[in-house]
């Protein structure tokens, strides 16, 4: 070993003498630095080397002068040498000027322990996974802070009751995992879709209840004042669209509708029980209103126009006549019309109106000529009488 080397990085003497230059062995106990005692006792524990001074550093200084070979000076230096400078153990690149280890004196037990598994423990000598990190107080956390222009820090933090991410720089708690919450209450596979009570979703958001007597709900909670809660359904494909459906929170109905236009389907939140119905008890093609069926349409021309003077009510030959060639009643679609178009129940229900109106008319007419034929019946019958007083 060196001696005038270790004399000459260490206590930083004026001079150095060149105690060898040899390798010598030191089998005992060495003491270096300015402070040494000519009979400087040493533990009887293990053999030591002592660096004693009021400015202890020990420096790597390398000589290397070959072109691309690394040549940073480091040092090993003991507390700050400044006025309430801090005690602490430091490894500086002595060559840039940074301090990139630093262990303060009031460092606690097994602040830094490396395994011998490669497994790093903060606070444990008995890390369980790559990096076991174990708070002396009830929350724990890794902070993460960004310098610059924009810095900005978060915080991932544990303790018995939640695991929370925290928006240090806003203030917000944006991410909490309660202790309680169960497997695969959030999982994101390979596919990128999102499971929620599921370890394989099967579309891009997959809900899923495995608890008995626990239904598999997603609640949509607007609480603030003038805000709506909604969900919208959107498709940027030949025709593109955007449906929403819509809890409004001015009227408290649901309206389905496109987003930012036409509201098609409102449902009022007083509206009765099973009003529609799609299907019945084994109707598969029934539709089942159960409340009153109101039409306002625009277009609607009701038929009071039957009554006008100067309607042409077909004759009810014509009708017959109508009826024998075509097996539906005239102006009334037919089956095969119905079949191939639809029906509007709106113009069928005013089509009805009118054949009713007509069959009244038809039916004064008739009830007109019953009158006409009673009166004749009775004139007669008036004749028939006298005749037979005049007989006898």
């Amino acid at each position: 070993m060196a001696l005038g080397l270790v004399a000459s990085v260490i206590g930083a003497p004026l001079a150095a003498d060149v105690l060898s230059t040899t390798s010598p062995t030191i089998r005992n106990n060495l003491c270096v630095g300015g402070s040494c005692l000519n009979d400087e006792s040493f533990s009887g524990d293990f053999n030591q080397i002592v660096v004693k001074a009021s400015n202890t550093r020990l420096l790597f200084e390398d000589a290397t002068t070959l072109a691309n070979f690394p040549s940073d000076d480091w040092a090993l230096q003991a507390n700050e040498r400044v006025i309430n400078g801090r005690n602490q153990f430091m490894l500086k690149n002595d060559t840039l000027g940074t301090i990139p280890v630093t262990v303060q004196a009031g460092a606690g037990e097994n602040a830094l322990f490396l395994a011998d598994t490669g497994r790093i423990g903060m606070g444990t000598s008995m890390p369980q996974t790559d990096l076991h990190i174990v708070g002396s107080g009830a929350t724990v956390g890794l902070r993460m802070q960004t310098s610059g222009a924009s810095s900005h820090t978060w915080a991932m933090q544990s303790n018995q009751f939640n695991w929370f991410m925290t928006n240090v720089t806003d203030n917000n708690v944006p991410f909490v995992v309660r202790s309680g919450a169960g497997t695969n209450t959030l999982v994101l596979d390979d596919n990128s879709f999102v499971g929620i009570g599921t370890p394989a979703p099967e579309e891009l958001l997959h809900i899923r209840s495995s608890t008995p007597n626990t239904d598999a709900f997603a609640l949509f909670d607007a609480t603030a004042a003038g805000s709506d809660s909604a969900f919208r359904l959107r498709q940027n494909g030949t025709i593109p669209s955007t449906w929403e459906f819509r809890n409004q929170q001015s009227s408290g109905r649901l309206n389905v509708g496109i987003a930012g236009g036409n509201t098609p389907l409102k449902i009022d939140n007083l509206a009765n029980n099973n009003l529609i119905r799609l299907g019945r008890n084994g109707l598969p093609g029934e539709v089942n209103i159960t409340g009153t069926l109101v039409v306002n349409n625009t277009q609607l021309n009701v038929p009071d126009y039957v009554f006008a003077d100067d309607y042409a009510l077909r004759p009810l030959a014509e009708v017959r006549a109508f009826i024998d060639k075509n097996s539906h009643l005239p102006d009334v679609p037919s089956e095969a019309e119905i079949k191939a178009n639809g029906v509007d129940m709106t113009a069928m229900q005013m089509t009805l109106l009118k054949k009713v109106e007509e069959l009244t008319l038809y039916t004064l007419e008739l009830e007109q000529a019953r009158a006409a034929q009673q009166a004749q019946i009775a004139e007669l019958q008036g004749l028939v009488l006298g005749l037979r007083q005049m007989q006898e």
